[in-house]
């Protein structure tokens, strides 16, 4: 093509998000800031063009004062547009002067070939495009003013199904139809679309030019003109009630078909592709449907283990719609019939895989072929458009996981809605049915795997893991990215290395809310509650099934921040979702601002008790001076406990806590029996596990401390001694160093706990908090008494909401919140002469 034999072959049609972009006035500018700092301009905005093409998966065609881009995903296109506004003036804003672009963007098939060597050495471009998409998105760039993203109505359509996937929410992206417009070359008229951010879009009318005019409706016109077209149109309308039978089926605005392939019998197959491609065209001209794109089918493909190139078939068509929430099938066919050709599609509804209407033209010849498929799409097209009967507007995409078996899908499916909702035995038991249907089914398991890690099952959840990876070669690249990440949790890889894996995966896939989630939670066990906050920031940008999970969890972290009434709207804005079952910091903000007849009525109104939720009652009952029954519920639950070590281990521990606290005299040997059974659970072979064992045991040798049973820490020593040297986790040193400095207060000597103390500077823990408190206390330095005192007091939340080592800490911190509140600071510890150790 274009005569250069320096070129490799065309490829064939591949359908993509073409954008434009200008950077508008770039020659005045240069004349009004000069030469040099022009030139230091334009470097800085091509490294933001850089990094905004990286991230929005971007293929950059040509670049000079604007920008040709090419996106296999419409939304990406959207994203890079409205990114590139946005970084575009604050780039002009840093220097002092308006700098402002403009967009355009269309979806369409184009044809992409790479340029020689020798071509690019003489000036060409790496690769060449064309196709009439091309023209198309430039006009409409051409139309927009200065800060204006303008859209075709293919790319509006496309890009309207998808912003959930943008890092914006959806108050705040505005969107604006600014009519028809007739473009220079384009017989069609095409309907021209705006999206921008509230606050900065023009939302203003395109400018009209030679290449492309507004096409003005007939109340615009002379009113002649307007008297006889009404007459006409008002005839046409009787008769067309009259005589139109009604449809058995039509669609509402927006709604997303699939295309199935054409079944052929007669002789000539070549009119397959042909057929198929006329009936894509010319029905996603259509304002009512979307016609589901050949890159998605094939993605659908893949996770269902079938060929890309696999036959649409009407099954497999019907299978597709199923799992991406199509709300119909369209199956075209041509057949010889009595000498005839006959053109006809079917609209199935895959929910029945029944026909719910036919639409045919008939013709003779091969040349009958066109006008024939022109009538059926006629005829479909006025029939989309009316109010949906026959079809139920239920239908809802299935999650986008590997399976080739769509019952399993349907039971996965089930299981993450009851994750969602915080039912988590529902969840388990869908779970497990998905493997049952499909043994093969890698993320049925991961499903399993993730919520008994979260229930402390780590033993169970690790097992969950390697029936995972088995299946391993069945799934995609940002399925396998997933499981690389958990791989690094359970072979103990340090805590920041864990966080790295999923911040690769919020990297190259920032739409994927796993990679979000596990990575904030990772800061958040190692105490960075700031960087957890930062990284929930793009869940909360967006709506999805876990919407009300993710603001319970920015609940906690604003409570660990000491922001309660951040806190507090986050919870209110989780019950806003349906299936809310309430959670356990509800109650405890309760507590903490002394209204307990609101705690008690909190913890028995939710439907489902998990260990953590279990925990933070009885803390709450000790706090109402009921350590009693706190001490009692713990030890049925230790009692009836089953696995070895972990959370039998904590509830064991806490119920001696508790008992502790209700003057019932606590032995050494109690509570080297939980310790020496959480150091015999450090099993090096399984290190996650290991690595919340050796917590465990930590806590439980800072208990027995608190308890005045130094012994008992002593008697141990090598082996707790051991548990940071062999992890690298480092809250297992800060628990290490705060149990070494616990016992030099004890035994009086203050200079030693503070130098301990002092070698982790950044530590935490809240109860190294109340260990500085208790030193400023000895010393008598009654400022920085006052300081540490109204820090605990501010964040008393952070002794409910710190999730290191599973609430193992939670009943000292909750005696110590409650000393705090009842105003002897002074005392924070109960009052023990001090303690020598054997």
């Amino acid at each position: 093509m274009k005569g250069d034999k320096g070129t490799s072959a065309p490829h064939n049609q591949q359908l993509r998000a073409l954008l434009f972009t200008d950077l508008c006035d770039s020659l005045q500018l240069v004349e009004r800031i000069g030469d040099v700092a022009a030139a230091e301009l334009f470097q800085q905005h091509d490294r933001l063009v850089l990094g905004l093409q990286q991230r929005w998966n971007g293929q950059l065609i040509d670049r000079s004062d604007g920008l040709f881009v090419l996106f296999e995903r419409t939304i990406d296109g959207v994203g890079f547009a409205l990114a590139y506004q946005t970084a575009v003036e604050a780039l002009g804003r840093e220097r002092g002067i308006v700098l402002r672009a403009r967009a355009g963007l269309h979806v369409g098939d184009v044809l992409l070939w790479n340029n020689s060597a020798e071509a690019m050495a003489h000036g060409a471009k790496p690769v060449e495009v064309e196709g009439l998409a091309k023209p198309m998105a430039a006009r409409l760039m051409q139309l927009a003013w200065p800060g204006q993203v303008l859209l075709s109505a293919t790319a509006e359509q496309m890009a309207r199904r998808a912003t959930s996937t943008l890092p914006w929410a959806s108050e705040a992206l505005r969107w604006k139809h600014h009519g028809r417009w007739r473009f220079k070359g384009i017989t069609e008229r095409q309907d021209v679309f705006e999206i921008g951010l509230r606050g900065s879009a023009p939302l203003r009318r395109p400018r009209s030019g030679e290449k492309a005019w507004r096409d003005l409706p007939l109340w615009r016109r002379p009113a002649a003109v307007v008297t006889e077209a009404a007459l006409a149109v008002t005839l046409g309308v009787l008769l067309w009630m009259l005589l139109r039978p009604a449809p058995a089926i039509a669609f509402a605005e927006r709604d997303w078909v699939i295309l199935a392939a054409v079944q052929n019998t007669t002789a000539y197959p070549q009119l397959d592709s042909s057929l198929e491609q006329a009936l894509y065209i010319s029905l996603g001209q259509s304002r009512f449907v979307n016609i589901l794109s050949e890159l998605k089918v094939r993605d659908t493909l893949q996770l269902m283990q079938r060929s890309p190139q696999a036959r649409l078939d009407r099954g497999l068509a019907i299978e597709v719609a199923l799992r991406d929430g199509a709300r119909a099938v369209l199956v075209p066919s041509v057949l010889e019939l009595n000498g005839k050709v006959r053109v006809s599609v079917e609209v199935v509804d895959p929910r029945s895989g029944q026909t719910v209407y036919t639409r045919y033209a008939d013709g003779r010849g091969l040349e009958s072929i066109l006008t024939s498929t022109d009538h059926v799409v006629a005829a479909l097209r006025a029939d989309l458009g009316e109010a949906l009967r026959d079809v139920g507007r239920d239908q809802r995409p299935l999650p986008t996981v590997a399976t080739a078996n769509l019952d399993a899908l349907h039971a996965y499916a089930k299981g993450v809605d009851a994750t969602a909702a915080a039912r988590y035995d529902d969840a388990l038991m869908f779970y497990e049915q998905a493997t049952r249907l499909d043994p093969a089914f890698a993320f049925a398991y991961v499903g399993q795997m993730t919520i008994q890690h979260a229930k402390g099952n780590l033993e169970q959840a690790a097992v969950l893991y390697r029936k995972a990876v088995s299946q391993r070669a069945h799934l995609t690249a940002r399925d396998q990215l997933y499981l690389d990440a958990w791989a690094a949790d359970f072979a103990g890889a340090p805590p920041m290395r864990i966080a790295d894996k999923w911040r690769l995966l919020t990297e190259l896939y920032p739409d994927d809310p796993a990679g979000w989630m596990n990575y904030a939670k990772i800061l958040y066990t190692q105490g960075d509650y700031d960087g957890a906050l930062a990284a929930t920031q793009p869940l909360l940008a967006r709506q999805h099934s876990r919407r009300a999970l993710v603001l319970v969890f920015v609940a906690r972290v604003q409570l660990a921040r000491g922001e309660v009434a951040a806190a507090e709207a986050a919870l209110r804005g989780a019950r806003l979702h349906p299936g809310w079952n309430g959670d356990g910091m509800e109650p405890v903000i309760a507590a903490l601002a002394g209204d307990f007849e609101a705690a008690n009525a909190g913890f028995a109104a939710m439907p489902v008790s998990g260990p953590g939720t279990r925990m933070l009652r009885a803390a709450v009952l000790a706090m109402q001076e009921r350590a009693h029954e706190a001490a009692t519920d713990m030890r049925q639950v230790a009692a009836q406990c089953t696995t070895v070590g972990g959370l039998c281990d904590i509830y064991a521990l806490q119920a001696l806590a508790w008992r502790e606290q209700e003057g019932d005299h606590v032995t050494a040997q109690e509570y080297l029996r939980v310790l020496d059974r959480a150091l015999a659970a450090v099993d090096r072979r399984h290190p996650a596990p290991a690595r919340r064992n050796a917590f465990i045991a930590l806590a439980a040798a800072y208990h027995a401390a608190r308890a005045g049973h130094a012994s008992v820490v002593m008697q141990r020593r090598d082996p707790l001694q051991a548990l940071p040297e062999r992890d690298a986790d480092p809250r297992l040193r800060e628990l290490w160093n705060l149990l070494r400095a616990r016992m030099a207060f004890d035994q009086g000597d203050l200079d030693q706990a503070q130098d301990l103390l002092a070698q982790q500077p950044s530590a935490n823990l809240f109860q190294w908090r109340v260990l500085q408190l208790d030193l400023v206390t000895a010393r008598g330095d009654q400022a920085a008494v006052a300081r540490q005192a109204a820090w605990l007091q501010r964040h008393a939340g952070l002794a409910f909401a710190e999730d290191t080592g599973d609430y193992a800490l939670l009943p000292l911190n909750a005696m110590d919140v409650q000393r705090l509140a009842a105003g002897r600071a002074a005392a924070v510890m109960p009052d023990k002469s001090t303690v020598a150790a054997p």
